[in-house]
């Protein structure tokens, strides 16, 4: 409820793991399930939609804002060979953990910088494209942020974001609650789609595309738990309570709900 930036880093720290044995992978977005039918194919899927939108195969430096554990940064550096890929993440445990996954390589911890997405620490005019893949959520504020992006892209640079939004401004603790799951992992900010926009547009860029893909997320991500839940729910049982698979279920109802309204 504080919603400050530690104790989204709390959230984010309780929620991965087992966010990591529902799915079976190391990536933390939703997905986008527009084809595919398993949780880590839909994420795979997503970050390849972000990759065509950032026009990847044409960049050389890529800065990955929010970056989790590093697990799109991989998939982008291994798909847009030799795309240079720095990971920027609040999370210093997060980093860590992408860090010693990959085993500690030196291209990894030169690649990876704990800081926040209002004071990047880079020059201006340093990187050609920048992504935050369903993380500019917790971005606040949200025009300082899109400022400072303004300023550490290159001239014709792109900026894309994958964000949940709202269709109007949620107020109270009752409409939160109603998110269900999001209630959690977007805990920090409840945007507007307008918003964004005007924060896009105020400070200097152009939206050359926008797609509105919540009901390729949401619905079927839920689907697949629903009916997949057995083996999901033993999988996270053993290692945490059954309480805690109850609220995520329901949760993940919830989310459906909202999305469908």
């Amino acid at each position: 409820f504080r919603r400050n930036p530690s104790d989204v880093i709390d959230v984010y720290n309780t929620l991965s793991p087992v966010m990591q044995l529902a799915t079976g992978g190391k990536m933390l977005n939703f997905g986008y399930w527009n084809t595919v039918g398993d949780p880590v194919s839909a994420q795979q899927e997503l970050c390849s939609l972000v990759g065509d939108l950032a026009e990847l195969q044409s960049a050389s430096k890529l800065i990955d804002l929010g970056s989790g554990l590093g697990a799109p940064a991989k998939y982008w550096m291994s798909k847009y060979v030799p795309l240079q890929v720095v990971c920027v993440n609040i999370n210093r445990q997060q980093l860590l953990e992408s860090i010693a996954v990959d085993g500690g390589s030196v291209r990894s911890i030169q690649s990876s910088i704990n800081a926040t997405s209002v004071i990047l620490p880079f020059p201006a005019g340093s990187a050609d494209r920048i992504v935050a893949l369903e993380s500019a959520q917790h971005f606040r504020p949200l025009p300082e942020f899109i400022r400072e992006c303004r300023r550490v892209l290159s001239p014709g640079g792109i900026l894309v974001l994958a964000i949940p939004v709202t269709s109007h401004p949620l107020h109270g603790i009752s409409k939160l609650f109603k998110l269900g799951i999001l209630s959690f992992t977007w805990s920090s900010e409840h945007y507007s789609a307008e918003h964004v926009n005007c924060a896009l547009l105020s400070n200097g860029f152009g939206i050359t595309s926008l797609q509105r893909i919540g009901h390729e997320v949401y619905e079927p991500l839920t689907r697949y738990y629903v009916e997949n839940r057995q083996s999901i729910r033993k999988r996270i049982l053993e290692y945490y309570p059954a309480f805690l698979e109850t609220v995520l279920h329901r949760s993940l109802l919830k989310m459906r709900q909202a999305s469908e309204a």
